[in-house]
């Protein structure tokens, strides 16, 4: 519900630029049972505009301490969108995660993969996918969406020339749009989103609810063939 306060978080933590933390827990889909008023899919993208504001997307529970302790530690407001649900662990302990600096969990070189939160494990299974049918998919994980890692989002761009998002959230607003503003503006490559494709969802068990608004590994293995396909008919 950190979105009910809008208008106090931007006049009174990102105005001033307050060392003000605020956390997001049940994100996106994950109260699941408690119907469209109780999802969280438009959030990323309106802490995302507000000026000063950082904005944090842990793939996993068990990292969770490691980002609490650089967002303790960081200037200025933050807002942290984690998941109480029981999600996978997707990576060991040499994962030293740093705000501002996405992590390549996968490379690959035909399209990236530029995901956050729990999609990371989907987004890895959808590599595996496409490997299986000689594709071969980088997947970047990228938790923190503002600022976000430019580098990491014109490499991909550069190299593969392809790039799919993939976010719990709504694709207007969120990572999705961070990735397409910056692809639009300093080099230009196709880009297909996955996530929530601008509606309410309804009530049901958390994955069959994540099946169901287009954030499948089917979903993700899909955008990423389009986006190849868009690759190669631009020439």
């Amino acid at each position: 519900f950190a979105t009910r306060a809008v208008e106090m978080i931007r006049t009174h933590a990102c105005y001033g630029g307050a060392k003000i933390k605020l956390m997001g827990a049940y994100s996106g889909l994950s109260d699941s049972f408690d119907g469209p008023t109780h999802h969280s899919v438009t959030d990323l993208a309106i802490m995302r505009s507000l000026p000063n504001m950082t904005v944090v997307v842990p793939s996993e529970p068990r990292s969770l301490p490691v980002f609490l302790k650089m967002i303790a530690e960081w200037d200025g407001p933050v807002y942290c969108r984690f998941n109480r649900n029981e999600v996978p662990a997707v990576f060991d302990s040499s994962y030293t995660p740093k705000l501002g600096v996405a992590y390549t969990a996968r490379e690959g070189s035909d399209v990236t993969i530029i995901v956050c939160g729990v999609l990371v494990a989907r987004a890895l299974d959808a590599a595996a996918e496409l490997e299986a049918r000689g594709i071969s998919a980088r997947v970047v994980e990228m938790h923190t969406i503002k600022p976000i890692d430019r580098s990491a989002v014109l490499d991909a761009a550069r190299t593969t020339g392809a790039i799919v998002t993939a976010e719990e959230h709504s694709v207007i607003g969120g990572l999705g749009g961070a990735v397409a503003e910056l692809v639009a503006d300093e080099y230009p490559v196709p880009v297909k989103r996955v996530g929530v494709n601008d509606r309410f969802a309804e009530t049901g068990p958390y994955e069959q609810l994540l099946d169901a608004y287009g954030m499948s590994v089917s979903d993700i293995v899909s955008a990423a063939l389009a986006a190849i396909e868009a690759k190669r008919s631009r020439g």
